[in-house]
């Protein structure tokens, strides 16, 4: 019988490092995939660029603008918190026999809310 293993993590990179060691170490493993919040790695590099900020700094009468520009490093908080997010889900479908060998696999690499179904 075929059964169906997930867990989430924090990380793409903890996902795949335990993607890896259970089709390295558990037998019966048919498919071993994860998904990812694509936009999360988009809004990282986001958070290691910086931000410009034009302020105007003098009006004179006939309504020319004389601006300043301001550079700052951009910080996390101008980024939303769901696009932020790099939780990943792993999923592993294997025979019914290694099931208990992939949680524990999951378990020890970190894995959170494992669940499965047969």
């Amino acid at each position: 019988m075929i059964s169906r293993v997930t867990a989430e993590f924090e990380t793409p990179e903890l996902a795949e490092y335990a993607l890896r060691r259970v089709r390295e170490s558990v037998d019966y493993v048919y498919s071993a995939k994860m998904m990812y919040n694509r936009i999360a790695e988009r809004s990282a590099r986001l958070g290691r660029g910086s931000t410009f900020t034009v302020i105007p700094t003098y009006c004179n009468t006939h309504t020319n603008f004389l601006t300043a520009v301001m550079e700052s490093p951009a910080s996390k908080d101008i980024i939303p918190e769901p696009a932020r997010n790099r939780k990943t889900t792993a999923c592993i479908v294997c025979g019914s026999a290694a099931v208990d060998n992939v949680i524990s696999v999951l378990n020890a690499m970190g894995g959170l809310n494992i669940r499965f179904a047969q």
